[in-house]
């Protein structure tokens, strides 16, 4: 078995596991980043997208409120590319009156976020289809993020200062040494799911950043942690009803915010406590009460064309609590082992929101650079990620670019604008790529027509590159192989079938995976966000893209590989309602 010696082991990679790569990298530690999937696969990529300025929070939990707005003012400046300066509405509807709007305002004042009060008559200008019933409006300093490409330039920023990042290896034990009393983890034992090679990570210390997974890592080395799944249903309008994140102005609720985000509005979300991260279904009540409280906010939201219904599952950690996760803080959880379990060498960072995983991961490096005995200040609050010379991200860059460039022609997906150069280029900078990778590097699939007419395209092209990739090593006098040029690997889960990865992030080659299975596995994902929403317009898309797929192409009794493998049995399509887990804002 091979074996890996490093500083620091961060388990998940999710925003806050590649905020501790990062910030750790930037320390002087040798730094191994592992996670079981892809990058944001968990909840990072699974929520409705909003920079919080904390004024959620300043009535009902003030620490988390002063949290956000100060990583809200750091984050502008350190990952500007990833945030649209959409500015936030705190509005009151009919059904809101009371004293909680002068309390909220008097909140914001306490936690420092600037508010201001806007005439009706402005917010309507600015905002025509709010609903003309609301009495007043407090304007704070939202704003809408993109958490893909904020943790992949994270990740990049880590791998700049010498971290390791391996995606799609999975930690399926912890090293400890010692007995009760006195036990240390000393690592992870660490499973490819590609090859199935198993790899010994040794590490000084082991950071357990897996979110809502975070019990289950735990567990492994048979310390109790009891994260609380807060479920969050969240539903996507095709198109922008607003440009400004739209909350009302009262106790946190069930959807109670409209977030602009590129070229949708997502409404969300609801809060209720489940079992098990992986189990997320959508119920219609779900979808009906997002729509209705929509409603209220953006009159006729419910008549749009709905586009699509994920869930998400906020990973809330609060010592001994058994009350409905709707009521659980949302401050983030640092959980020193040593203090808590007597076992040395792990900690656990769990709970707290997106905008402030940059401040988890600075308190957990603080930690651990004291139980590790040295003095190593963080430098994450002034050191920015790759790409902030682009400034503010707006939703007009990409048909700019396209009209100026004239790449008209060379567009794969015409709803997002994704040109083939961009796949080519997101396939070059992750040899591990698939479909889905796609969707999250460069937003591929993600408008009205969810990849009917892309996912054939971006398949042909991979294929494409996957016969360049063999041609050279042909050419440069490579050994044949004696396996096929294409891995495949297979995950089950609940309600989730199969994933494939054909090599890791840090294997140094590009290889793809078949494309009969990158096809079957990206319309599947498609299908499981839209099952919870076929009504309407989208239902008329789902049947036209059932009859480009179903009865063009064949798709459901295509061989999974060219040898029809015995990997054919474990296929099958995963038509249950409400199955829908992925972001599609």
């Amino acid at each position: 078995m091979k074996r890996l010696t490093t500083d620091i082991l961060v388990i998940g990679g999710g925003s806050t596991g590649a905020g501790v790569a990062w910030d750790a990298a930037l320390r002087g530690f040798r730094v191994v980043l592992v996670e079981k999937r892809d990058l944001t696969h968990g909840t990072t990529g699974r929520y409705h997208g909003l920079l919080h300025s904390g004024g959620r929070y300043v009535v009902k939990d003030p620490q988390s409120a002063i949290e956000c707005i100060e990583e809200n003012r750091i984050l502008r400046r350190t990952h500007t590319h990833c945030i649209e300066d959409t500015s936030g509405f705190f509005v009151v509807t009919p059904e809101d009156e009371g004293d909680f709007p002068d309390r909220f305002k008097a909140g914001c004042a306490t936690a420092g976020i600037p508010c201001e009060e806007v005439p009706l008559k402005e917010a309507l200008r600015r905002e025509p289809l709010l609903n003309p019933r609301i009495s007043r409006v407090f304007e704070v300093p939202d704003g809408s993020a993109d958490s893909f490409l904020a943790t992949h330039v994270t990740a990049q920023a880590a791998r700049q200062a010498g971290a390791q990042i391996r995606i799609y290896h999975e930690v399926v034990g912890l090293l400890t040494e010692g007995s009760d009393g006195a036990r240390r983890v000393t690592g992870a034992r660490v499973r490819d799911v590609v090859t199935g090679e198993e790899l010994l990570v040794e590490a000084a210390l082991t950071i357990n950043a897996s979110g809502a997974w975070a019990g289950k890592i735990a567990a492994l080395a048979d310390i109790p942690v009891r994260v609380i799944p807060g479920k969050g249903v969240m539903v996507a309008v095709n198109h922008r009803l607003v440009n400004t994140v739209i909350n009302r102005c009262k106790m946190p609720a069930d959807g109670d915010i409209l977030v602009p985000v590129h070229t949708v509005a997502v409404i969300g979300t609801t809060d209720e406590r489940v079992a098990d991260p992986e189990m997320l279904n959508i119920e219609p009540w779900e979808v009906a009460l997002m729509l209705a409280e929509g409603d209220k906010l953006v009159p006729g939201l419910s008549q749009s064309r709905i586009l699509r219904a994920w869930a998400g599952v906020r990973p809330l950690y609060q010592e001994d609590y058994t009350g409905d996760s709707r009521d659980a803080t949302r401050a983030l959880a640092l959980l020193d082992h040593q203090q808590r379990d007597g076992v040395t060498g792990f900690l656990t960072i769990t709970g707290g929101k997106w905008t402030t995983f940059r401040l988890m991961a600075e308190k957990t490096m603080d930690k651990a650079c004291a139980q590790l005995g040295v003095d190593r200040p963080c430098r994450t609050a002034e050191t920015p990620v790759p790409g902030v010379e682009q400034g503010y991200y707006w939703v007009g860059h990409r048909l700019h670019e396209v009209e100026a460039e004239r790449l008209q022609g060379d567009l794969v997906c015409e709803c997002e604008l994704v040109t083939r150069s961009m796949l080519e280029q997101a396939a070059a900078n992750n040899p591990t790529v698939t479909l889905d990778d796609l969707r999250r590097d460069v937003r591929l699939g993600m408008g009205p027509c969810q990849g009917g007419f892309c996912t054939f395209r971006a398949a042909g092209i991979l294929q494409e590159l996957r016969m360049r990739t063999e041609q050279a090593a042909s050419s440069n006098g490579d050994a044949p192989r004696d396996e096929p040029a294409w891995s495949v690997a297979h995950m089950q889960s609940p309600r989730h079938a199969m994933h494939q990865k054909a090599a890791t992030l840090d294997a140094g080659h590009s290889t793809l995976d078949n494309p009969n299975l990158l096809l079957r596995d990206f319309l599947q994902e498609r299908w499981r966000g839209v099952t919870p929403v076929l009504w309407g317009r989208q239902l008329k898309q789902e049947r036209l893209d059932e009859l480009i797929y179903l009865g063009i192409m064949n798709i459901d009794h295509l061989p999974p590989d060219d040898d029809a493998s015995p990997l054919t049995e474990f296929w099958q399509f995963d038509t249950t309602p409400g199955a829908g887990s992925e972001e599609s804002a």
